[in-house]
């Protein structure tokens, strides 16, 4: 974990992604102090807490979750007692989504091959003490806020990755937190919304014309890399196509697939739930159904890279 300046009176708290769970997160010290995002767990949010105490007030006035992801909020209760800004959509997810004690079992001793790899992921993690704590100030489109002289723009472009995606604009710096909207240099993962309203939510970032992103997974990035994400999403979309037209199921697609310049991106047989989505919209189902049993979507990750090894 490092706190990294990128303008007067704005940090990011990054985490070298090396799997599930390691998000990024971004500190602006001026009015009052706005966040964005926590951390997995409270000892790795209260680490970040600490790192920004050394350049800014403490607590903070203000904290944003760009979605629901628990790798997002479940830090939240050491934010208590700020505004926690966050879409109407995220809200409801955080309260009848899936308890942290639940998801600690799905990967708990003896966990079955199949499911180590995340396991692995998530070893260092402590999901213990979590008390899911829901935003208290909700938005619908959009909310502007003036943080003593820096203009901070808080915008809905779900559903997206998820059905509550936000992302934070600093105009007049040239920054973006994009939450899950951008992954750098690590494997995309879909869980709700639509292949088209991800581009679309692309496309209106690259429109702002940011210097720096804060992407909600990987190193700070750009445009460049932005629309690098665009490509792989069009790709595996159009080739997914290809296959579901064919009447193949969705993991013998995924082994079909060429995914070459991003087999080097961070867990690549993440590309089973890319596809998995893929197939339910051409199935035309709704964009919030699900697409398939989240368990056996790790088992066939599990089970696309033991076919990439063997390659």
């Amino acid at each position: 974990m490092k706190l990294e300046k990128i303008a007067p009176h704005v940090y990011a708290c990054l985490q070298k992604d090396t799997g599930f769970g390691w998000n990024n997160s971004g500190f602006v010290t001026t009015g009052g102090g706005l966040v964005i995002d926590t951390f997995w767990d409270l000892p790795h949010t209260q680490q970040m807490i600490d790192l920004y105490r050394q350049v800014g007030p403490q607590p903070p006035r203000y904290l944003v979750n760009t979605h629901h992801n628990g790798d997002h909020v479940w830090g939240n209760q050491l934010f208590a007692g700020a505004d926690i800004i966050a879409h109407r959509l995220c809200r409801e997810a955080m309260a009848t989504g899936i308890r942290p004690a639940d998801f600690q079992k799905i990967f708990a001793d003896p966990v079955p091959p199949e499911r180590q790899w995340v396991a692995n992921d998530i070893a260092v993690y402590d999901f213990s003490g979590i008390d899911i704590t829901l935003p208290n100030h909700l938005i619908e489109e959009r909310l502007d806020l003036e943080l003593d002289g820096i203009p901070c723009h808080i915008f809905y472009v779900g559903p997206a990755h998820t059905s509550s995606d936000l992302m934070v604009h600093l105009p007049e710096q040239g920054i973006l937190f994009t939450g899950d909207i951008v992954f750098n240099q690590c494997t995309p993962l879909g869980w709700e919304g639509t292949n088209d309203k991800w581009i679309d939510a692309i496309d209106r970032l690259i429109s702002l014309e940011p210097k720096t992103i804060v992407p909600g997974h990987g190193e700070l990035c750009g445009v460049p890399e932005a629309k690098e994400l665009r490509n792989y999403l069009e790709s595996v979309y159009t080739q997914a196509r290809h296959f579901f037209d064919r009447g193949l199921p969705p993991l013998e697609a995924a082994r079909q697939i060429d995914i070459g310049p991003y087999f080097h991106w961070t867990e690549p047989e993440r590309l089973i739930w890319n596809v998995s989505r893929a197939y339910r919209e051409f199935r035309g189902d709704p964009w919030d159904a699900p697409f398939g049993d989240r368990i056996q979507l790790f088992h066939q990750a599990y089970e696309l890279r033991q076919h990439w090894d063997r390659q």
